[in-house]
């Protein structure tokens, strides 16, 4: 699981692109799922957890006009 703090860190493009991999990580894992070979339920929820926390990230770096994510956040809170 991802922290916050870890992801304000980051720029744009790295969240894209951890974003893209988490979404495949969970196709991949809703298929094992499926098939009956999934040993860690627990990861799906995680990946879901981490999905959301980037989308956030990215929706308050885009309100606050392309100023950095973490700025975005610390002043909300």
């Amino acid at each position: 699981m991802t922290k916050a703090s870890d992801l304000r860190a980051k720029s744009p493009d790295e969240l894209k692109d951890m974003l893209l991999g988490l979404r495949k990580e969970q196709f991949n894992l809703r298929f094992q799922r499926a098939t009956g070979q999934l040993e860690s339920t627990n990861r799906i929820r995680a990946v879901r957890r981490d999905i959301a926390r980037i989308k956030t990230l990215l929706g308050a770096e885009k309100r606050a006009g392309g100023k950095s994510a973490g700025g975005a956040a610390a002043a909300g809170a």
